[in-house]
């Protein structure tokens, strides 16, 4: 298995990462760095791990029933599963935009400024709703309706708008799980568009099926697999290569990294 060489510039670190629900392990050996300030994909066939290591990195995995972690998730210098930090927070300074578009069943205004009240946000709301719309390459689609209730807006527009108030609790990173497996390609490409401004603010990891949009995105590229270890008939999830996305795309290093981005398995 590759790793990436350390660096100053990692945002966030995972250092032998297992993530097990119940007595079943997912995924096995996690070692990475993420780069501040880039776009990182994880790829990789279903049933890998990649969404069970992106959920581990706001720790939304607590709240699934018998998931257990081993091992560290460094963000800013400390562990973040250490007793003493609050999921709440990290949860708000890393946040999470799902596959499919869960809008608040509120008004387009109040879906970006819920998050953000009950976070203890004391500026300029209208101001706040504003940027954070403009930030989702939203804005002039919704300015002149933004009392209308969000599910009014296609899906591509929802998707956006669940973007929109990701960003309005300032977090640091973005988590994306598949955020366009559910759009159309001209949906698609407004996102990705807008994931590449986005970086210059935030630390962005998304999980893709689609390896053309990882290509087309990202930065640096974690393509996960599975394999079976030597103590363990039990097919589990690795790491199996991590790079900058050329090397995954062009030069791989491992021939199963090769064979995936070909397309003869996954």
């Amino acid at each position: 298995m590759t790793q990436s060489p350390a660096s100053s510039t990692s945002c966030l670190e995972l250092e032998n990462v297992s993530i097990s629900y119940f007595s079943n392990v997912a995924v096995r050996g996690v070692h990475m760095e993420i780069p501040r300030h880039q776009v990182t994909a994880f790829i990789g066939p279903s049933g890998c791990g990649k969404s069970t290591v992106l959920r581990s990195l706001n720790r939304m995995n607590d709240l699934i029933d018998g998931c257990s972690l081993q091992g560290r998730v460094i963000f800013d210098g400390h562990d973040m599963y250490s007793p003493a930090v609050d999921p709440v927070e990290v949860r708000r300074r890393i946040g999470m935009v799902f596959q499919k578009p869960n809008p608040f069943p509120k008004s387009i205004y109040e879906n970006i400024a819920f998050g953000a009240r009950i976070n203890g946000y004391s500026g300029d709301m209208d101001e706040l709703v504003e940027r954070s719309l403009r930030k989702a390459a939203l804005w002039d689609e919704t300015k002149d309706k933004l009392a209308e209730s969000g599910y009014a807006l296609s899906g591509g527009q929802q998707q956006r708008l669940c973007i929109a108030r990701t960003i309005a609790v300032e977090p640091e990173v973005i988590l994306m799980d598949e955020p366009c497996s559910a759009l159309d390609p001209i949906s698609t490409l407004k996102i990705e568009e807008m994931i590449h401004e986005l970086k210059n603010s935030y630390t962005i990891v998304i999980v893709t099926h689609n390896m053309q949009q990882a290509v087309r995105v990202s930065d640096m590229t974690g393509f996960f697999n599975v394999n079976t270890f030597d103590d363990t008939d039990a097919k589990v999830g690795c790491l199996e290569e991590f790079a900058d996305t050329e090397t995954i795309f062009n030069a791989p290093r491992q021939q199963a990294t090769q064979d995936y981005v070909s397309g003869r398995f996954g």
